[in-house]
């Protein structure tokens, strides 16, 4: 970020102070408009020009049931700009043959980082390498993650299912991948198309389930390298009389990229036990490959067997804790350990020859019986994590936590009790059912409650995309605004932690972080955001007076602190009074 002047860390630290002072109260009994920008706050990422009266002609109730069952709403234009990125719609396994460095390369490049060569001529190597390589790819792995993110904003700045796009981002957070962790930037695009967006409608349990057994989610968490530590006894025994039992892993040192900031050990392919990290203990290398006549699953079979220990609680602790029961959902560290001898086997097959896709493998899998939840699970392989889901899917802290965390997205950072207990046994009576428990919500009274109307700050995605479409700006390339999102400190799908982002005001509400967001504001409408345009005239039909373009940018209630400040900001150029109006207090809300 370039260095703010003076003038803006001074508007920052009054942004702060007006962001904790009260807000403007609102009407007791709102009318049609103020009930319509109300809802597009915060069932859409922002009202578009013009957009607040449309709603209120058309009737909030009538837009609000039109995004529930949103399958006439047509997205061509959307898809439109997106074919523009050059890897949108792509497969997992077509991104990772066209974008993912090949082995061979990625052997030499080892190679020379082992040799610690950081003269010239080593450097020229590195190069060389990359160069020679350059013509069997499509394109470089970065273009995956940049595009990724482009298409991110695009969806959220011009999508017309709006509610959609809305929870697309809370399911994807509530179920968080992190895109740099190799080779899950890969597999993000599918994830978020075929297990997100595909069931964002349907039922939990059916959510769970292909989140659970999704490549992406099974690297992420390491699941895919969880094995019952007897069974990489019994592999070793069984392959003691086979061809070479030794190996130097499918990658050498760092493999597919381990992971030392999440919560369990190793990552796959490097750290301590990486999926093809060297020796299994942690990714060092060693011993001697294996036989040319062997293919690549008795190759992954061949690095489990050299494991010795194999059982990684990383995706069970964060299914009871995030994904289903909550953190006071009455589980204990007891409960974490069988969860994962229950998804022990569950993995990923295929990514030796990119083709990833979830696989069980019942010589991984521990077929004991085990205890979840003071009940037991019998030993039936696969069927065990399925019958699990569906257990936790149904149990009544899961319909609290998840309606909850809704609750909390859609109303409120502390959301009123009853509309929580409401969309919870919304929830129970539905086996799960998605659109009725959000229906629940977004209807119900508490809803439109005074109380809640611009409770809400919004996260760096939020005021990006509601700026660009309060300004109407035209988007012909999102690669600096994604950049920019990143120096908000929310990068798209670059959460690392797999609590996700979160999106209550205490996250965000800080000096450096209201600074980038004023910095964009002035920037946008200076038109200093490479790849967007702003046409401030079309805001208020020709050349817009400096109240015409408040009103329009500003359309809710504004507090006697915000007010006194725009007004000595009359006599600026029209620019700058709409960043101001951007960066303002009750802007920064939903």
């Amino acid at each position: 970020m370039k260095n703010p002047s003076p003038g803006r860390r001074a508007l920052a630290a009054t942004l702060i102070a007006l962001l904790s002072a009260p807000l403007a109260p609102a009407a007791a009994a709102p009318d049609a408009t103020e009930r319509a920008a109300h809802v597009l706050a915060r069932l859409s990422f922002g009202a578009r020009p013009g957009e607040v009266e449309r709603v209120a002609r058309e009737g909030v109730e009538r837009w609000i049931e039109r995004q529930l069952d949103p399958r006439g709403i047509d997205e061509d234009a959307l898809e439109a700009r997106l074919r523009g990125l050059r890897t949108h719609g792509l497969s997992s396994a077509e991104l990772m043959a066209g974008w993912e460095v090949p082995p061979e390369a990625r052997r030499e490049l080892r190679q020379a980082v082992a040799e610690r060569d950081e003269s010239d001529a080593g450097q020229r190597t590195r190069r060389e390498v990359v160069r020679r390589y350059a013509s069997q790819m499509r394109g470089q792995p970065r273009q995956v993650a940049d595009e990724l993110q482009q298409a991110g904003l695009l969806r959220a700045v011009y999508a017309e299912r709006q509610l959609e796009e809305v929870l697309v981002d809370f399911w994807f957070n509530h179920f968080n991948v992190f895109s740099g962790k190799r080779p899950v930037s890969f597999l993000i695009a599918e994830y978020e198309r075929d297990v997100i967006r595909r069931h964002v409608w349907g039922r939990f349990q059916d959510l769970l389930v292909a989140t659970a057994q999704s490549p992406a989610m099974l690297v992420y968490l390491d699941n895919a390298l969880s094995v019952d530590p007897e069974a990489a006894k019994r592999l070793r025994e069984s392959m003691e009389s086979g061809r070479g039992a030794g190996g130097r892993g499918m990658g050498g040192r760092g493999g597919f990229g381990g992971d030392p900031a999440m919560r369990g050990r190793g990552g796959f392919g490097g750290g301590a036990g990486g999926f093809g990290g060297g020796r299994m203990r942690g990714g060092a290398g060693g011993g001697k490959a294996g036989g040319r006549g062997d293919d690549a699953r008795t190759a992954e079979m061949r690095l489990l067997a050299q494991r010795r220990t194999g059982l990684n609680e990383n995706y069970a602790r964060e299914l009871l804790e995030l994904h289903t029961l909550g953190v006071d959902g009455g589980y204990t560290q007891q409960d974490v350990v069988e969860v994962a001898r229950v998804f022990t086997g569950w993995t990923v097959q295929g990514l030796l020859q990119q083709q990833p896709r979830f696989g069980f493998d019942a010589r991984m899998h521990d077929p004991k019986p085990k205890t979840v939840l003071g009940e037991r699970v019998a030993g039936e392989g696969v069927d065990e994590g399925l019958r699990l889901l569906e257990r936790l899917a149904a149990h009544p802290a899961t319909a609290r936590h998840i309606a909850l965390k809704l609750s909390r997205r859609l109303v409120a950072d502390e959301p009123p009790a009853s509309i929580v207990d409401r969309a919870a046994a919304v929830f129970a009576r539905t086996r799960g059912d998605l659109r009725e428990v959000v229906r629940s919500i977004v209807t119900a009274p508490e809803f439109f409650d005074p109380a809640v109307r611009h409770a809400k700050v919004k996260t760096p995605l939020e005021f990006v995309a509601s700026a660009l479409r309060a300004t109407g700006a035209d988007v012909s390339s999102a690669a600096d605004l994604a950049r920019r999102l990143g120096e908000m400190g929310m990068p798209l799908y670059g959460c690392q932690p797999p609590t996700g982002y979160a999106d209550t005001a205490d996250a965000w509400v800080s000096t450096s972080g209201l600074l980038a967001r004023l910095n964009f504001a002035l920037d946008l409408v200076a038109g200093e955001v490479a790849g967007v345009r702003v046409d401030l005239a079309s805001l208020g039909g020709g050349e817009p007076s400096r109240e015409a373009l408040l009103a329009r940018l500003l359309p809710m209630p504004l507090s006697e602190a915000t007010r006194a400040t725009l007004a000595e900001s009359l006599d600026l150029p029209p620019a700058r009074v709409a960043g101001l109006a951007l960066g303002s207090p009750e802007f920064q809300r939903r």
